[in-house]
């Protein structure tokens, strides 16, 4: 096809994104972007980066130009050089000056409020670690910020690179939007900085050769650490927003990740070296739900969405799309997209980072790679298989469905006849082989033939029932196969929601809605936990475990009455006392109980043969 009827389908139904009060940074065009980079190479045999282009120096041909290096050599761009001390307070000052109450961004009550003990400790271990590892400098979201506003004083803009792919009658649209700078922790409270930000949305048309028309079926939204089916709506999903065929985008504050729903997001960073505990405390909560019945009297969603676990960094993503908003019949439009594949240099060649790298062993603070690369230069399957990626490689469209079913149905009625004639074949030769297995039997002599004939019994005896199985499996699946088909006729595709595991949800207004105290408890508590912690070892050390204990209860007490549920934790130490107690009573008189067991045992088994007996 050609690149005028590529751009025609990528404006046809480009998204429309709604930012919040305080976002500083927009989707900007590439070229710009690497205009005012410069490009650098950290070799792993020395300590400090090497700076190969110089400012205004770099554009994406060069950028895409082949450079032969050591194994272990990272090359990244540099978008804004470090503010001195006098000009980080002068952007202070000024941002102080001009601030915009209507514009400016606030956090909300109960950030911490909304997460238990242990996920505020790990949130807090996280954010001390920041100290000891590579992080962005306080200073780096201010200066990409000065470049950024001065870059959109000499022209306003806002443009997305476009993708097009044609694979297994879809027709793939990839929108991938370019943000200069992610400040989700310095400007909006979570998990990370870094320079360069690609973020991506794909919308899936179903191609009809006939008529030559597109429909759009499904949309998928990138979005943290979801993935797969869990990535995707139907495009007549309710949870879906649109303007006319421009899908709405609520992007996270900061992060730039997609939304469907305006709202806040709790994003739960899973830690990979605690995945093994995480297993072992999801088989102990199944065991506490299914054997001890002990479920939860809040009402759970239609789709499972995953509570706050201990294992996990918990985040507040705000998508709240309260701010600036970009696409048709909005206060600002995208400008004509640049359209990209494989063949350009910049996209294929440069596999390197969009940013400053700052050898943070957690990546996170490290710029990410291009469209067609993540950060490790390994290609990403957003980009090798669009349809994996959304979970759609095993969904066709919709006007192939009927034709598809059919196909299969005529292939698995062709496997019948087969299966059909091959039980007749083998069935003829099995009560062969039993007539002469009968005859040779009673004759002594003819022993190994008779062993022989056995064997070969047992042999076929397993195919014919091998086959019968499979028969009777592909029966079933063919009335399934005719049931689907007279669905798919009256046009009843199913339930457009049923692939969906783990489904974002903003946090409910009823959780929002939290108390002075308990939003202060949290903000204090973990502090007051180590300080408390930390005195009971200098005043007190000999009673140091017994302490450790009592302030443990006491501020789960104080945690649990302040949330309203004192009566819930009572009744889990109250059971998980009496498991404890059983467990020691097992234990200490253990040959006794064995005995007891074995004698009501015994007897249940004499009077079970004697009601036999005598019935």
């Amino acid at each position: 096809m050609s690149p005028q009827t590529d751009l025609d389908l990528l404006q046809r139904f480009e998204p429309i994104i709604h930012y919040n009060r305080g976002e500083e940074f927009f989707p900007i065009d590439v070229a710009r972007y690497v205009e005012v980079c410069n490009l650098w190479v950290k070799r792993s045999n020395t300590s400090e980066a090497e700076c190969l282009t110089p400012a205004q120096q770099l554009t994406l041909g060069t950028l895409a130009q082949p450079r032969a290096d050591r194994f272990g050599s990272i090359y990244f761009l540099k978008f804004a050089d470090p503010l001195t001390a006098a000009e980080l307070a002068s952007y202070k000052l000024h941002e102080l000056a001009n601030a915009d109450p209507t514009q400016t961004f606030h956090a909300g009550r109960g950030r911490l409020a909304r997460v238990g003990y242990v996920s505020r400790l790990a949130h807090a271990l996280f954010q001390l670690s920041l100290l000891a590892r590579g992080r962005m400098p306080g200073d780096a979201a201010a200066a990409a910020s000065i470049v950024y506003t001065s870059i959109q004083a000499r022209r306003e803009e806002y443009r997305y690179c476009g993708r097009v792919v044609r694979e297994n009658g879809w027709i793939i649209l990839q929108y991938w939007f370019l943000y200069a700078f992610n400040n989700w922790r310095s400007g909006f409270y979570g998990m990370n900085d870094h320079e360069a930000d690609w973020e991506m949305i794909g919308i899936y048309l179903s191609d009809a050769p006939n008529n030559g028309e597109v429909t759009p079926e499904w949309i998928a939204y990138a979005s943290h650490d979801f993935s797969g089916d869990d990535l995707r709506r139907h495009w007549t999903d309710p949870e879906l927003e649109k303007i006319g065929e421009h899908p709405v985008i609520y992007a996270g504050a900061g992060s730039h990740a997609s939304y469907y729903s305006a709202g806040e997001y709790l994003v739960e960073v899973e830690i990979p070296s605690l995945t093994p505990l995480r297993r072992v405390y999801d088989r102990m909560q199944k065991f506490w739900a299914e054997k001890l019945r002990q479920f939860s009297d809040e009402p759970q969603p239609a789709e499972a969405i995953e509570q706050p676990n201990f294992f996990r960094l918990p985040f507040v993503d705000y998508a709240r799309g309260d701010g600036l908003s970009i696409g048709p019949c909005q206060g600002k439009s995208w400008a004509t997209p640049r359209l990209i594949n494989q063949t350009l240099p910049w996209v294929s060649q440069y596999r390197g980072l969009w940013g400053r790298y700052i050898s943070d062993p957690l990546a996170g603070e490290n710029a990410p790679g291009g469209p067609m690369y993540n950060r490790n230069g390994s290609v990403r399957r957003a980009w090798y298989d669009p349809l994996g990626w959304a979970g759609l490689d095993k969904v066709v469209p919709r006007h192939q469905a009927l034709r598809r079913v059919h196909e299969q149905h005529a292939h698995l009625a062709v496997r019948q006849a087969e299966l059909l004639e091959l039980i007749h074949t083998k069935s003829e030769q099995l009560t062969g082989l039993g007539i002469e297995a009968a005859a040779v039997q009673i004759r002594p002599h003819l022993k190994e033939v008779y062993e022989s004939h056995q064997k070969k019994i047992k042999t076929l005896s397993d195919e014919v029932d091998d086959l019968r199985a499979e028969f009777a499996q592909n029966r079933a699946t063919l009335e399934a196969f005719q049931l689907y088909a007279d669905q798919l006729e009256q046009g009843d595709f199913g339930s457009t929601r049923s692939h969906i595991r783990r489904a974002a949800a903003p946090i409910p207004e009823s959780e929002l809605q939290i108390g002075r105290l308990l939003e202060g408890w949290a903000a204090v508590s973990i502090g007051l936990m180590l300080i408390s912690l930390v005195g009971l070892v200098i005043l007190a050390p000999q009673n140091w475990f017994i302490g450790i204990i009592s302030i443990v209860i006491l501020f789960i007490v104080i945690e649990s009455t302040f949330r309203r549920r004192l009566y819930k934790l009572i009744t889990n130490v109250t059971i998980s006392l009496a498991i404890f107690a059983a467990v020691v009573l097992i234990f200490d008189f253990f040959p006794w109980i064995a005995v007891v067991v074995a004698l009501v045992a015994g007897g249940y088994l004499v009077w079970q043969n004697l009601r036999e007996l005598w019935s």
